[in-house]
């Protein structure tokens, strides 16, 4: 199945929200990744950070997906795109040898 990459930022009101409010996002963030692996799909979800180890980066998503509609509609219930929390763009990933991993077999 083809590989999809979602990149996201916060926007600037989500970074005036309080660490709390924040927070409580990040965990319904989290448990939407929970819940759609649990429903088959390979999904992976993290943020990034910078030499210093700092966060500020953004957060990057990986998924397996049929084709790019059903990813992009798994990515729409994100509850930080569906709270507006974030900026975001989602690509198909080829691999530049034309191979491609088959995540779906490490499902376990």
């Amino acid at each position: 199945m083809p590989i999809f990459i979602k990149k996201e930022k916060f926007k600037e009101k989500t970074l005036k929200l309080s660490n709390i409010e924040r927070k409580k996002f990040l965990i319904m963030h989290k448990e939407w990744v929970n819940n759609i692996s649990k429903s088959g799909h390979f999904i992976h979800s993290g943020y990034l950070i910078n030499e210093k180890e700092m966060p500020g980066g953004g957060g990057l998503l990986i998924l397996e997906a049929k084709d790019y509609l059903t990813a992009k509609k798994i990515i729409k219930n994100d509850p930080m795109i569906k709270n507006n929390l974030v900026n975001w763009d989602l690509h198909e990933w080829i691999s530049i040898d034309g191979s491609q991993p088959k995540f779906s077999n490490h499902l376990g």
